[in-house]
């Protein structure tokens, strides 16, 4: 099936020569029987590892029940999702969309629908930080503080800045009297593992009050358990206006959330919409992953099995020179290397077993299920330590 790819897939993808055709548990299998470690988790997406029985479950009892309505009509499941989140969040009201891309595009059009009603259309501009990453679709990809993304694709939308992350006084000089918002990352993602600090939270979020700017937080990657807590901004002590989800939040069924405070959430009818957003499979699929993931001792289990990888990691990086950092929080770390590329070093993890992938060229990315066993840390590491072994830098 593989040699028929470019005959009919547009070639937007650096695919690994594997088709996967099974997934249990942090396990994937692929057409030739071969077995793998899945450290890459559809991109931080498979929360509760492939085919979890009570996800699996929930969507099969949803598909023999209703499984798309449209929102011309209220459906239950979209509530119930709704209330959880909220309940569990800063309170607020959401927004059902497909993905994070879609998730972020809501946002921005949430940011300047805000400004507009309060400044007459004055307030626009939208500061995000360099090395981000929002998505693909415009409005998301130009808000995407990387350049290499932006190729090929201009002119790209009016009213975005870009800043430094971590750079408070770059932050400052950036607000004027047209930036509507501040749209961030805690964790770049593409970007790289990159972390903002604490004090550069807090910051923003004072900049937004004094300037009455809207604080979105970007939480597509970072949200719903990733990094040991539910949401990633309950690491820092504040609380954004806006903030996006989807990843995780699905288990591995496509769906994005925008939640915003309810004095924020200005959109009516007419402004914003999705045809398949919300659709009642997609929730059934979110309410079962917040009921895991909200479990008694979940999210404490994430936080310790972080620390227990990092600490692995720490490990290889006194045993092999080439491991530079580790970064992250949680289930979602990142090793640079002391390389301009790692490719070479997924693949050879790829053919010992392991999934893993590369951002910012560098930075070996992992986001394992968050059902992950300190004993598969444990095997992920001595891939890694044999791979490390094994390459001539």
């Amino acid at each position: 099936m593989i040699t028929y790819e470019k005959k009919y897939l547009m070639d937007t993808y650096n695919r690994y020569p594997i088709m996967l055709v099974k997934g249990e548990g942090t396990r994937v299998w692929d057409s030739e029987g071969n077995a793998y470690l899945d450290f890459v988790a559809g991109i931080a997406v498979n929360s509760l590892g492939h085919c979890h029985p009570a996800l699996v479950e929930a969507i099969k009892k949803q598909a023999e029940t209703l499984i798309h309505c449209s929102n011309l009509y209220w459906n239950e499941k979209q509530i119930e999702l709704a209330r959880m989140i909220s309940e569990n969040s800063f309170g607020g009201k959401v927004f059902f969309a497909n993905s994070g891309a879609e998730a972020n595009e809501g946002a921005i059009k949430l940011a300047r629908k805000y400004a507009s009603l309060k400044y007459g259309g004055k307030r626009y501009k939208i500061i995000t930080a360099k090395n981000s990453f929002h998505g693909r679709t415009f409005g998301a990809l130009t808000a995407t503080g990387q350049e290499k993304y932006h190729k090929g694709f201009g002119p790209l939308l009016a009213g975005f800045k870009y800043v430094p992350l971590n750079d408070i006084e770059a932050l400052y000089e950036a607000v004027d009297d047209e930036v509507c918002a501040i749209m961030l990352e805690v964790i770049q993602g593409e970007g790289g593992i990159h972390e903002a600090t604490p004090e550069y939270v807090k910051a923003v979020r004072k900049i937004c009050d004094e300037n009455d700017l809207l604080f979105i937080l970007d939480e597509v990657q970072t949200g719903i358990g990733r990094t040991g807590k539910l949401f990633g901004y309950e690491h820092y002590g504040v609380v954004p206006d806006i903030m996006t989800l989807a990843k995780g939040l699905g288990g591995g069924f496509p769906i994005g959330a925008i939640v915003a405070k309810e004095d924020k959430a200005v959109f009516e009818p007419g402004d914003h919409a999705s045809t398949f957003g919300g659709n009642p499979l997609a929730c059934a699929a979110g309410i079962t992953v917040l009921n895991e993931v909200t479990k008694d001792g979940f999210l404490e289990s994430v936080d310790k099995k972080g620390k227990y990888f990092r600490e692995g990691l720490e490990t290889l990086q006194k045993k092999h020179k080439v491991v530079k950092e580790i970064r992250g929080k949680g289930l979602m770390v990142g090793c640079e290397l002391d390389l301009e590329d790692a490719s070479e070093i997924v693949l050879k993890a790829l053919e010992k077993g392991l999934l893993i992938n590369s951002v910012s060229h560098n930075v070996l990315r992992f986001v394992p299920p968050l059902i992950v066993t300190e004993e598969e840390i444990d095997e992920a590491l001595q891939i890694l330590d044999d791979v490390l072994s094994e390459i001539r830098f």
